[in-house]
């Protein structure tokens, strides 16, 4: 009876030692969501970006993405995020999807314009960036060095003259050196 309180013991240290370290997790981490004045832009493709995902000015988080729809008309990604409401964004702004680095996740990035005019909740920046497929990316350069480096698919033997279609005439070998007895 003793082994069974000890283990239960255990268990309930473990189990508080557990729920501590996820609640310094996420208070640490930055995960929560900024509350704020609402704002909208449209993107040709949000690949990458989620609902929660940062959106940041010059690197510093200021926003969250709240919701991501289709336009039924256009076919555009329509993406809404908050901003902090000390965070004041000029009309002119432009805003894309970038990544946090190779293999890192996608933020919405935005970048101030110079406009006296700010954008009110509920606006739209109208200046937008799509985000760009790496594996299209990668393949492109792939390709691209392939041409530049001079290699070129080969031409049938048909498209070839006579001369160069014919096979080589063969090279007699040198004879035998005789077997020693």
């Amino acid at each position: 009876m003793d082994g069974n309180v000890v283990e239960t013991l255990i268990g309930a240290v473990v189990l508080v030692v557990a729920a501590l370290f996820l609640a310094f997790a996420y208070t640490t981490s930055g995960v929560s969501s900024v509350s704020g004045y609402d704002l909208m832009a449209k993107f040709s493709s949000a690949d990458g970006l989620g609902i929660g995902s940062d959106v940041r000015v010059s690197g510093i988080k200021v926003g969250t993405v709240v919701g991501q729809s289709l336009d039924p008309k256009t076919y555009q990604a329509v993406v809404q995020f908050s901003v902090a409401p000390q965070v004041k964004l000029p009309t002119d702004s432009s805003a894309k999807i970038t990544s946090s680095g190779l293999l890192g996740s996608n933020y919405l990035s935005i970048e101030p314009g110079g406009s006296d005019k700010m954008l009110t909740p509920g606006g739209v920046i109208r200046y937008t960036q799509g985000s760009v497929n790496l594996l299209d990316l990668i393949g492109q350069a792939i390709f691209s060095a392939a041409s530049k480096g001079g290699q070129t698919p080969a031409a049938p033997a048909s498209a070839l003259p006579a001369s160069a279609a014919s096979p080589a005439p063969a090279v007699p070998s040198a004879p035998a050196a005789p077997a020693k007895p």
